[in-house]
């Protein structure tokens, strides 16, 4: 017993200084958060997501920002960056609600949420489809001293888009920026974009194109 003793006391000795100081710290900094007035704040945070299965896509209007209403130690609230995160490891097809709460809000230690606004949120999925559609040329201005178009061409003539099947589906072509073909007198070519008129469908490669137009008169 005397010697569990004598190394009881050994070890509660060895580094008194340092542990006394360690010791001051802590209660330190421990009153000073404790005697932190406790403040309320709003903030605007911008939705994220994780874990979004990669056949799937989003088909619905994105949520705007969430307004977080938080509490907590003023000096915790000094240069606060919270975040709304949403796993969305098991969503299926079809619509999903998410709610928005404690589960999703990340804060610093101290911090809690007292509300958000909106509370929940709700996205549409579809699953992912790839398919080519054709490009279609489209022109401005007239051809000066009677010249009009006799032939026109489109490389590539088709574009693959990608995006959610249902609103792909709907996509018969897309279309080029105009070209000016005023100036025109022979065959001229021209690199143009072409533009998908839905903002959840993309094009799986450069939306650029060689549109080549040969002008005579009539």
């Amino acid at each position: 017993m005397s010697r569990v003793l004598k190394w009881t006391r050994a070890l509660l000795w060895q580094n008194f200084g340092w542990k006394l100081l360690s010791l001051a710290i802590a209660v330190l900094i421990w009153a000073l958060v404790a005697t932190e007035p406790e403040l309320g704040t709003r903030v605007a945070v911008r939705l994220e997501y994780k874990n979004l299965p990669e056949e799937l896509e989003f088909s619905s209007e994105p949520a705007g920002p969430i307004l977080l209403e938080l509490r907590g130690p003023s000096g915790e609230l000094q240069g606060l960056n919270p975040s709304v995160i949403l796993d969305m490891a098991n969503v299926q097809p079809g619509v999903h609600t998410f709610i928005i709460g404690d589960g999703n809000v990340k804060l610093p230690h101290g911090v809690h949420l007292v509300s958000a606004n909106p509370s929940v949120v709700r996205f549409e999925f579809d699953r992912r489809l790839v398919r080519s559609v054709p490009v279609r040329a489209r022109f401005t201005g007239e051809g000066q001293n009677g010249y009009a178009i006799v032939s026109r061409s489109v490389e590539p003539p088709e574009l693959r888009i990608v995006g959610a099947a249902k609103r792909v589906a709907r996509i018969g072509e897309v279309v080029t920026d105009p070209v000016d073909v005023s100036a025109v007198v022979g065959t001229s070519e021209f690199r143009v974009n072409a533009f998908v008129d839905d903002p959840y469908v993309r094009f799986e490669t450069s939306p650029q194109v060689r549109v080549t137009v040969t002008m005579r008169k009539k």
